[in-house]
């Protein structure tokens, strides 16, 4: 297990190494000098020689890629263009909510997904088979921004069962000020037991959660499907039923867990992509996570924001694959050999 560990965890590190040099890549061919966005258009000569002494913008390219990994590892991710704050900070700020956001979402993509693709394994070429699968391919095919205004539209606007937008009441900062924790508001308001924000963090949770949900519950109900239907012909399965075991048994007490191991790797592709398609979701909902402060460093050409937007996103998806492959080793041990 120890040598298995070790290959992922080198792997992991390749795959890091290789996503700092495109980023670095990425903010020198974005169009635009660095200098002249930090110092102002106005600046002296003197202010943008400054300026680019300090990002280091007149040393040659490898040394700037040293100093750029340099820094990374000592948490130095430059500083925002537009905010004049330590990238670092920013994302710091930023990040939880996003991570809130995506959590949520996958916790309801695990709970629906895999209870609908044994279902559809139990009946399989059944009306529930062809529901699910039809339910699946929607899920996967409808447009992000679609989904998320028609039930902002639906449940919000017309019904009034939701907030339309925010994370939680911005009124309940006065009445019930919130100790700060994790900077994920959900879980700060529950370990402080600040339930009038708890309840209105939910609320607001609810209705982008389901939307960012809805691709990973359908990829994961296909791919559930598709494990169990696969084991459930394999050789142990014939014994199963030669002992008398029903189908629905040897779903889930049999094929189930040598199944989710193909099903763990793909929640680790669809955490990643959460993270992307919720820069999306939290536009519309207004949302004040990841993908409001890309979206504003983008518009600003915000480099170094940019990057660090890109480099997290990147650890994040590394770091939950690396977790996922040590899920596998433990729930499939002839995973380790690979």
């Amino acid at each position: 297990m120890l040598a298995y560990l070790a290959r992922r965890l080198g792997q992991a590190l390749l795959v890091v190494a290789g996503v700092v040099v495109l980023t670095f890549a990425v903010m020198r061919l974005v169009p635009g000098d660095p200098a002249v966005a930090f110092a102002g258009p106005k600046a002296t000569p003197e202010q943008l020689a400054e300026a680019r002494a300090r990002f280091g913008l007149d040393d040659p390219l490898p040394v700037q890629l040293l100093t750029y990994a340099r820094d990374l590892v000592t948490g130095d991710w430059g500083t925002s263009l537009r905010t004049r704050q330590p990238v670092r900070d920013d994302l710091y700020l930023a990040f939880p909510a996003s991570l809130e956001l995506v959590g949520a979402a996958l916790l309801v993509a695990i709970a629906l997904g895999v209870p609908l693709g044994v279902l559809a394994a139990r009946h399989k070429m059944r009306l529930p088979d062809f529901g699910v699968r039809l339910g699946s391919m929607l899920a996967v095919s409808v447009p992000v921004f679609w989904l998320a205004l028609a039930l902002q539209t639906v449940f919000a606007s017309n019904l009034g069962w939701f907030p339309i937008a925010g994370e939680y009441d911005t009124s309940l900062d006065t009445t019930s000020p919130l100790t700060l924790w994790t900077n994920i508001t959900v879980v700060d308001a529950l370990i402080t037991g600040n339930w009038p924000i708890f309840t209105s963090t939910l609320e607001h949770l609810v209705l982008p959660a389901l939307v960012v949900a809805a691709y990973p519950t359908g990829v994961i109900a296909q791919m559930t499907r598709a494990a169990l239907i696969e084991e459930s012909g394999q050789d142990h399965a014939r014994l199963e039923r030669a002992l008398g075991f029903g189908e629905t048994s040897i779903l889930t007490r049999f094929a189930l867990r040598p199944a989710l191991s193909p099903v763990l790797s793909l929640i680790a592709l669809v955490f990643a992509y959460a993270i992307v398609n919720g820069f999306l979701v939290e536009a519309v909902f207004n949302w004040p996570g990841l993908g409001r402060y890309a979206a504003e460093s983008i518009r600003s050409l915000d480099t170094p924001a940019i990057a660090g937007v890109t480099l997290l996103v990147a650890l994040v998806y590394v770091l939950a694959n690396l977790v996922v492959d040590v899920l596998q080793g433990f729930v499939d041990p002839r995973t380790r050999s690979r």
